[in-house]
């Protein structure tokens, strides 16, 4: 595969490169992997190479029209690999350090984990208009021309959307100082082994989301409730306190503080929280270790 050129080149390729972090965090939030954004990204590249630039009098929205329609067919391949994926589906996460950085692929629009599994339940279409509308705040007038429908289905599409998205996800988003904390006494709770600990960190209702994808040692599906949680989380750190060496390190993971395992230099899990509306115990937690979503996930510091 062809690499996309890099800055400081003539149009079309300077236009393409001045719009690709947008393009990015776009397709990003439609698909959740940045191996298949990385490729809708290239096939975008390769429909602009040759229309070129000439004749465009908005090239930033015609080649978001280009992206977005690029993720819509991706979204199919995405469904089908789904199906026959071993346990729960968590999106890739976007590791970056505290400090920031100067990846466009790692600083995109943030949004959280969390959010992104919501947005797993939507239909295509949905999805496409509901980051393009709430994420990237464009208007329903011009989405309707980004993905070829009326107004007015942009409208209804987004009207779904966001009801779907708005029951399914609590408005409320825990500071990040809280965040913090809350993340730092769970991952001493469940890497201590700490079976009373874990008990008061996590809410009664909690659900565990393990994503290994068949390749780690993880639950087939979520588990509900905080005793069987504790007793799953337990049963991790036994087993790997016992053959493995990890080191931790916090990070920010599509925008939260996080933490991140790992064995020697390479990625072995990201931990993320998310938390009820008090932010004392964790509600949700996603665990991701499948080898093949941490490609992108570094050690070494910024």
């Amino acid at each position: 595969m062809s690499e996309i050129p890099v800055p400081g080149t003539e149009d079309p390729t300077g236009v393409f490169v001045e719009h690709r972090e947008l393009l990015f965090g776009v397709v990003y939030n439609m698909l959740g992997s940045v191996t298949d954004t990385e490729d809708v990204l290239q096939d975008t590249w390769l429909s602009w190479s040759r229309r070129g630039a000439g004749g465009v009098d908005n090239p930033r929205a015609y080649l978001v029209r280009i992206a977005v329609n690029h993720a819509l067919k991706r979204r199919a391949v995405v469904n089908r690999r789904r199906e026959t994926y071993v346990g729960p589906w968590l999106p890739e996460p976007l590791v970056t350090e505290e400090t920031g950085t100067d990846d466009p692929a790692l600083r995109t629009e943030s949004v959280s984990l969390a959010m992104l599994v919501v947005l797993e339940s939507l239909s295509p279409l949905e999805r496409a208009v509901f980051v393009l509308h709430e994420v990237f705040g464009y208007a329903h007038t011009e989405i309707a021309e980004i993905i070829d429908r009326t107004p007015a289905a942009v409208r209804q599409l987004a009207h779904r959307a966001r009801d779907h998205v708005h029951a399914r996800r609590p408005l409320y988003e825990a500071h990040p100082r809280v965040r913090r904390e809350a993340t730092e006494r769970f991952v001493r709770a469940a890497v201590g082994g700490d079976i009373a600990e874990l008990m008061e960190v996590l809410a009664p209702d909690v659900t565990v989301w393990t994503d290994g994808g068949g390749m780690r040692k993880q639950a087939l599906r979520p588990v509900h409730g905080r005793d069987k949680a504790a007793r799953l989380l337990n049963g991790y750190a036994k087993r790997g306190g016992a053959h493995l060496d990890l080191e931790l390190r916090y990070r920010r993971v599509n925008g939260d503080d996080a933490a991140v395992l790992f064995e020697r230099d390479a990625p072995y899990a990201v931990i993320v929280l998310d938390l009820t509306p008090e932010g004392d115990r964790v509600s949700n937690l996603f665990v991701v270790t499948n080898p093949d979503k941490l490609t992108h996930v570094k050690k070494e510091e910024a």
